[in-house]
């Protein structure tokens, strides 16, 4: 089960993406592969040279047992080389970029994270995706009928 941001590729211009393991406690695991997570609104940040994950949301798999005092927007350590992190550091402290999530996934027995190094788009930026892909709906739909 993957899930994903999707108004992360309308809010972003994508430059890199990369993918990272993400720390999680059992039953946090269990509740992704339900598909009880959110990313809108998530963002990675970097703190003492770790990747951490802020503002993701994962709801708890049952109710009942999920322990006392839980955060579902706690935030959550993510897993990437030493290389890759100071790489980031320096792309980050560029002006106007940022680092989304885009896409949580499994692979194998793994929960793995896709986040997208990119620079907020602006307003016009913004309308301009919104014309052509109404555009694009008006022709497709012309040609159909």
């Amino acid at each position: 089960m993957a899930i994903e941001n999707k108004k992360a590729r309308f809010d972003y211009e994508p430059l890199e993406n990369f993918e990272a393991g993400i720390v999680l406690r059992g039953f946090e695991t269990k509740a992704i592969r339900a598909g009880k997570a959110s990313l809108k609104g998530a963002h990675a940040k970097i703190y003492n040279g770790e990747l951490w994950l802020v503002n993701a949301h994962i709801s708890p798999y049952q109710e009942k047992n999920t322990p006392s005092g839980y955060d579902p927007e706690r935030p959550r350590k993510l897993l990437a080389h030493k290389q890759e992190i100071s790489r980031l550091v320096g792309a980050l402290h560029e002006k106007g970029l940022t680092l989304v999530p885009v896409k949580m996934y499994n692979k194998g027995r793994q929960i793995k994270i896709e986040l997208m190094l990119g620079r907020s788009k602006k307003k016009f930026d913004k309308r301009a995706a919104i014309k052509k892909r109404d555009t694009e709906r008006q022709v497709g739909r012309k040609l159909k009928g």
